[in-house]
């Protein structure tokens, strides 16, 4: 029977760190390089998601919640640390250091989070007009299909009745 292996919070850090900035490799091929059970990494990670959950700090939230100025203030705060303390720092906030990469990299690009927000906007207008849009449409289609009905009848009266006048 084999024994049950126990890792260091250090380690599990670690590996957190490496699932989450795994780019396009899969759970499974980054526990093999660090020769760990696929099954417990995964363990971790969820234990690691409901942490973040139930932290009762005030200030910890999920990261997408934190406005632009927030974000501003977290990496001027954030700059400088290095792996432990910056590791440190964003557990205290709910955070991971992926998140400030990204975040720095939003502010550094043309495209932004805020213009995310307006596109989100934008998309969400568009979406209202359009079913706006196919409101007016279905409404139209009646009212076509009401008078091609009334124009049938029509000629069906004549038909029957021969040009007679009402």
């Amino acid at each position: 029977m084999k024994a049950k292996q126990t890792y260091s919070v250090e380690f599990k850090e670690q590996a957190l760190s490496k699932v989450l900035q795994r780019g396009d490799r899969t759970v499974g091929a980054v526990a093999d390089e660090l020769n760990v059970n696929v099954l417990t990494l995964r363990k971790w990670m969820r234990g690691a998601a409901a942490a973040n959950r139930n932290s009762s700090s005030g200030q910890a939230r999920r990261p997408g919640d934190w406005s632009l100025e927030e974000r501003l203030m977290a990496l001027q705060e954030s700059h400088g640390l290095v792996d432990e303390a910056s590791n440190g720092w964003c557990r205290e906030r709910g955070l991971f250091a992926h998140h400030l990469a990204q975040w720095r990299a939003d502010f550094c690009s043309v495209r932004g989070t805020g213009i995310r927000r307006e596109s989100a906007q934008e998309v969400r207008d568009l979406k209202q007009a359009n079913l706006e849009l196919q409101r007016e449409l279905k409404r139209k289609e009646k009212a076509l299909a009401e008078a091609a009905a009334l124009s049938v009848l029509q000629k069906k009266h004549r038909a029957l009745f021969g040009g007679e006048a009402e």
